[in-house]
């Protein structure tokens, strides 16, 4: 039997699986999940990096319209969660100046901002894992009050980084096939938490510059931490003016 690579946009995990049985957990009975089988990696890397169904012919049958959070232009979060937290990392150049955002919205509002983590000779992964790792910080703290949790994060690798790859890397060791495993203390870090929290929470992934306000939040917040050179991760002072950080230039 060929197999086949499955793409979750919306469900309890997002990403790109090996096998049903796992995808299925992420997807059964989750309102809304959209989800979608690949006959090739190439394909499922490429479906889910669009955050759009693919209509290739070799593509399996859609199972759901609903589209994804990437690409709903909005001004503001939708009220389906009590507690959404984007996170983004920047990098000018990359390699170079590192630093990471984050915008925490309750109930659809917009509640605080963080930036940080300033690295001089950092890469915009381990910008973007960075800002992940505090994002799942503070979803653990919002599972444990009770609250409805997603974490909207635009990076790819770092989505895949915990919720897909490292269950395999630390099966061999924290090894891969191929050579070393970039950015391993951040990921072991990242992927610890995320284990803990992975059933009350959920991962997605927002497209990028697309005009999402948590998106672009976290990314002027992730040019702040560079532009200060922020090696702590702290609270944007209020009031918080949305149009005036918007203006900011994006990373």
């Amino acid at each position: 039997m060929a197999k086949k690579f499955y793409v979750v946009w919306q469900g309890r995990e997002t990403g790109i699986f090996t096998d049903w049985p796992t995808a299925k957990r992420s997807v059964d009975k989750f309102p809304g999940a959209r989800y979608k089988s690949f006959p090739s990696k190439a394909e499922a890397e490429s479906a889910f990096s669009s955050g759009k169904v693919s209509t290739s012919p070799s593509a399996r049958k859609s199972v759901a319209k609903t589209p994804s959070v990437g690409t709903q232009k909005t001004t503001a979060p939708s009220g389906d969660f009590q507690l959404q937290i984007y996170c983004d990392g920047g990098c000018e150049p990359n390699p170079g100046n590192a630093g990471s955002g984050m915008a925490v919205y309750r109930d659809g509002k917009l509640s605080e901002l963080w930036y940080g983590l300033y690295n001089p000779r950092g890469t915009n992964n381990t910008a973007e894992l960075n800002a992940l790792y505090q994002s799942l910080l503070v979803a653990e703290q919002g599972s444990k009050d009770g609250l409805s949790v997603q974490v909207l994060c635009d990076s790819m690798y770092s989505i895949n980084c915990i919720s897909n790859w490292a269950k395999g890397w630390k099966a061999k060791g924290w090894k891969k096939t191929g050579g070393e495993i970039k950015n391993l203390e951040i990921i072991q870090q990242a992927y610890a938490l995320y284990l803990t929290i992975a059933d009350k929470i959920t991962l997605s992934h927002v497209k990028a510059h697309a005009g999402t306000e948590g998106n672009e939040l976290a990314d002027r917040m992730s040019i702040v931490a560079v532009d200060k050179k922020e090696r702590d991760f702290v609270r944007q002072p209020e009031p918080l003016d949305v149009g005036a950080l918007l203006r900011l230039r994006a990373g």
